[in-house]
């Protein structure tokens, strides 16, 4: 089963919504969550906040936040998921922020951090790997929703 059908039927049925909140990763897990029919049932929609600007004027990311961690950083993922979170009225959320490409001088090319977001609080995760920017983008994606999907699973189990 493949990751974006794990969280299908985490989802469907239990009245719980998902949003997402991403920057590397592009819409990368905006596009695989929405290949699954009946998706409209619990996922919400995302904001790809590429820009630094709209970290800040849409998600809701203090400058000040981004000024002291960086951009790639847990503290920067932990705040777009959860202003993703409260701009979508949204159960659960997902967020990456890192580096598909290039280095940014503290982290080094393929570095992603991912934070979700639900009842039971923020979590974070820094998952690191090798390949050129699409294969990076499509790890990322991957990563995030296992990380996500754990989540979801241990909130239900609870």
């Amino acid at each position: 089963m493949r990751i974006e059908e794990k969280i299908a039927s985490l989802l469907k049925g239990s009245g719980y919504t998902l949003s997402a909140a991403e920057s590397c990763t592009g819409g990368r897990i905006s596009h695989l969550l929405t290949t699954v029919s009946g998706s409209s049932e619990y996922y919400l929609g995302s904001v790809t906040s590429y820009a630094i600007s709209v970290k800040e004027s849409v998600l809701g990311v203090s400058p000040e936040l981004i000024k002291q961690h960086g951009v790639v950083s847990a503290e920067v993922a932990s705040a777009m998921a959860e202003g993703v979170r409260r701009l979508t009225g949204s159960t659960f959320s997902v967020a990456t922020t890192g580096l598909a490409e290039g280095s940014d001088g503290q982290w080094p090319e393929g570095t992603v951090w991912i934070a979700v977001s639900g009842p039971a609080g923020t979590r974070t995760l820094l998952y690191q790997c090798t390949g050129v920017r699409k294969a990076n983008i499509k790890r990322f994606a991957i990563v995030a929703l296992r990380y996500l999907a754990d989540y979801i699973e241990a909130f239900a189990n609870s």
